[in-house]
């Protein structure tokens, strides 16, 4: 699983990903018809982002579907508005780190540790977030 500080940099990885599974593909011919996307907050409270692109509509990966067709290619084709995927994002998938590795939906509250990482995490996607 390969996470990155900034989406575009995920976005990019994942275009290369894509093409290196893919070798019969140019990259200027490459045919996409899914994307997918997660949000990671880690435990210091770095946001990171995981992107992965598919032949086949309906292919499971490690990241949510989230464009797919004509969309999800031209995110591949690199027409797309950051800001806009990071607006688009809903809050409740974000994952959250609340071990080394190990990842949930919601940060851990039963733990000294948990209540802390909470606290770091409760500005997670303000307008400041989703703009960066």
């Amino acid at each position: 699983m390969s996470m990155f500080a900034t989406l575009e940099e995920a976005i990019d990885a994942a275009r290369e990903e894509f093409l290196a599974a893919n070798p019969e593909q140019e990259e200027d011919e490459a045919s996409v018809s899914q994307f997918n996307l997660q949000k990671y907050v880690m435990q210091d409270g770095d946001i990171m982002w995981q992107a992965e692109f598919f032949a086949d509509e309906g292919d499971e990966g490690e990241c949510l579907s989230l464009r797919s067709g004509e969309a999800a290619q031209s995110i591949f084709d690199g027409d797309f508005d950051e800001i806009e995927l990071r607006q688009e994002w809903q809050p409740e998938n974000t994952l959250h780190e609340w071990d080394e590795g190990e990842f949930q939906l919601e940060p851990p509250a039963d733990s000294e540790e948990g209540e802390a990482a909470a606290e770091e995490w409760e500005d997670d996607n303000t307008d400041s977030d989703n703009y960066a």
